[in-house]
């Protein structure tokens, strides 16, 4: 233990320590002089709060100190042997001292005006700078806060300095190599540890650090506030695009979309979208209100599944599923990924960001939401491993009114992977906590599956499924890259079958509403089981299973237009006859298509400069994001990269106008759809301790 000696140690040590108590005091300020939430007892949920806000101080003193300890840990030239190094970690700490310190002035001041912590959409006042200065100076006493910034920054440098004489400056003892070694790897845990900002419930396979989106939680926005770092949380915000929609293009494209969403009452003007559909003559009336079971089936393509042509009956249970459920032949996500499917489901936007998924953006997670016109429903959302993920849980906790969302950490059935536990505990253990709500009100509830991915894990307690052995050229020709893929799609389906069985001894199969849809697809290899134009134009990443099974409620049916994730809540909100107000993309697949043969908006390869499309049952527009190169392709010929505008010229004008124009807006709905108030509490009735 002789590493514990360490001068430089010491002072590192120390030093985080001291910035980390300024962190801490100026978190008091803001609770007692800013929040707005002293006055109110202090809650189980503000205490759990505050202390996510203490990790994220603790992260941030780290972060400035690790500067500071590569200059220490020089072999040669360093902190304890050149008196010049010394003057450079000074004049750095006077820099990160003075421009942390300014920073949370200016965001006490940014949410006593707004009610917001500081982020990126701050920069908005440079635009009018000479206004914003007159405001500050006639609003704030800015003399007195300058010098309280200048005496705060001073009193902290004088204890770094302080300090440092104190450790650097006394005599140093001996250490032996193994003791510098076993402290160095040490001390590389702990940072590790106090970088990520959790010691419990860590998947060490999947280690997801602390993010903002753990400071909505409660889902109360005043109290989330508590748990925010305003540096971190800045930076977080600056790294989010700041070109995000093209009002002017919107606006070109306004008449078509508005009458491809049948808008109440267009305004070219105010560019509204919203609608209210009146309760329509399909919608169910059967005595009860069904409960709604949403199921994402990860990774799952069309191509992988025997209904839509797999020659490998890879999925027996899905197969039968489609011929007793409303199977759609043409079903698509409108963009790929499992951060993307999930928010497209949940808002009715497509997720049409250039650089991160919309969840990890914070100004935005705060959406508009079908499932809040479920009242009366008990709520539900479940994941095998981490919904931080991406910051999902930030979308799933803000948007979804009394939701109770569950993750690895609540369960007792063991981790298998990195992705947590296995599909079918996280459906017996979902089936646990439906079975404990009230019998006398409907659930929505919505799992997401995470098995069918890589490493393609089969867990030793699966309920007999027993994987096959084929030949590896052969399962390739049915589109898996290797055995262990198509087996996990087999373990997938064999789940889905289990899960049908499991709701009809939980006593809630007839009168539940399942909805199964795949997120994307991940086959690598070709699919000659499938039309050309799937692989050649890229659809088949798009292309995924899609069903809904309610065998004591709907008759089985097949639908043969081109369907997209955003419809599926404002179709179940129609076959419920919920009231609600829809402000976005997804349409009532059961009401005409004003556009004629249904047309589904997608995006064809992401990043900075994607291509966007539009896709019907027969057709693919495809151009680039900024409208050039518009080109139509014909689904069902074998030369599918063939430009076949000419020949249809009027499919090629409507699709061009709904390509561009659908795309344009979705980027506008992803803030035009925001909530602006706290939603309420989380409802009782769910039990979310850890499954016995």
């Amino acid at each position: 233990m002789g590493w514990l000696r360490s001068r430089r140690l010491h002072y590192w040590v120390g030093a985080i320590a001291i910035l980390f108590g300024l962190l801490a005091a100026l978190r008091l300020v803001f609770y007692y002089g800013f929040s707005g939430l002293d006055d109110r007892p202090l809650t189980e949920a503000m205490a759990e709060t505050l202390s996510i806000g203490l990790r994220f101080d603790l992260r941030l003193a780290i972060l400035l100190m690790l500067p500071v300890a590569l200059v220490a840990w020089f072999p040669r030239w360093n902190l304890v042997s050149t008196p010049m190094l010394r003057v450079v970690a000074r004049l750095y700490l006077v820099l990160a001292v003075a421009a942390v310190v300014l920073i949370y002035i200016v965001d006490f001041g940014h949410f006593a005006y707004l009610g917001v912590r500081l982020n990126a959409t701050v920069f908005r006042f440079l635009a009018d700078a000479q206004i914003s200065t007159d405001m500050l100076w006639q609003s704030y006493p800015v003399i007195w806060i300058t010098l309280g910034w200048l005496v705060t920054t001073a009193v902290i440098l004088v204890l770094l300095w302080q300090f440092e004489r104190v450790t650097l400056g006394r005599k140093a003892k001996p250490i032996t190599r193994f003791s510098r070694i076993w402290g160095s790897l040490a001390m590389c845990v702990l940072v590790f540890l106090g970088l990520l900002g959790r010691v419990t419930d860590i998947n060490l396979e999947n280690p997801v650090p602390l993010r903002w989106s753990d400071a909505f939680f409660s889902g109360d926005n005043q109290v989330a506030a508590l748990g925010l770092n305003p540096v971190i949380f800045l930076y977080d915000t600056m790294s989010l695009p700041q070109d995000r929609y093209d009002l002017a293009q919107v606006r070109n494209h306004y008449e078509a979309v508005s009458t491809y969403l049948a808008v109440d009452k267009p305004d070219t003007e105010s560019l509204v979208f919203s609608r209210t559909p009146a309760p329509q003559p399909w919608r169910l009336d059967n005595g009860s209100r069904p409960n709604v079971l949403f199921i994402m089936l990860e990774s799952l393509g069309a191509s992988a599944v025997g209904a839509y042509g797999n020659p490998l009956n890879p999925t027996p249970n899905i197969d039968r599923l489609a011929k007793e459920s409303w199977f759609f032949k043409h079903f698509y996500v409108p963009v790929t990924g499992t951060a993307k499917t999930v928010w497209a489901s949940i808002t009715g936007i497509p997720d049409v960001s250039r650089d991160e998924t919309a969840t990890r953006n914070p100004l935005i997670s705060n959406q508009h939401t079908l499932i809040n016109a479920f009242e009366g429903y008990e709520k539900l959302y479940t994941i095998g491993g981490n919904s931080g993920w991406a910051n999902m849980n930030a979308l799933i906790r803000q948007s979804i009114d009394g939701v109770r969302l569950l993750e690895e950490r609540h369960w007792r059935s063991p981790m298998v992977d990195v992705w947590g536990i296995s599909d079918l505990d996280l459906f017996k253990e979902t089936d646990r906590l439906l079975r404990q709500l009230p019998k006398d009100k409907p659930f929505f509830a919505y799992i997401q599956t995470a098995g069918n991915h890589r490493p393609f894990t089969i867990p030793k307690q699966n309920d007999g499924f027993e994987a096959i052995e084929l030949p590896l050229d052969e399962v390739q020709r049915g589109g898996s890259r290797s055995l262990s893929q198509y087996n996990a799609v087999r373990l997938l389906d064999f789940n889905i079958g289990r899960l049908m069985e499991i709701a009809k001894e939980g006593g809630y199969y007839e009168n539940t509403i399942f909805v199964m849809f795949g997120d994307h697809n991940t086959r690598i290899t070709g699919v000659p089981h499938m039309p050309p134009a799937f692989e050649k134009l890229g659809l088949e990443s798009n292309h995924v299973p899609m069903l809904i099974h309610a065998p004591g409620l709907l008759e089985p049916r097949v639908f043969d237009e081109a369907v997209g994730l955003a419809d599926l809540l404002p179709t179940i909100a129609g076959l419920l006859g919920l009231e609600h107000t829809n402000r976005t993309i997804g349409r009532d697949l059961q009401q005409p298509a004003p556009e004629g043969d249904r047309a589904v908006p997608l995006v064809l390869r992401e990043g900075s400069f994607p291509i966007i499309g539009a896709v019907t049952k027969d057709y693919l527009l495809q151009m680039e994001y900024d409208g050039s190169k518009p080109t139509l392709h014909d689904l069902a010929s074998m030369t599918p990269l063939e430009n076949v505008a000419a020949e249809h010229p009027s499919e090629f004008q409507r699709l061009e106008k709904l390509a561009r124009g659908l795309y344009e807006t979705s980027r506008l709905m992803l803030y035009q759809n925001v909530r602006e108030s706290s939603r309420p509490p989380a409802s009782p009735g769910v039990n979310t301790d850890p499954v016995e």
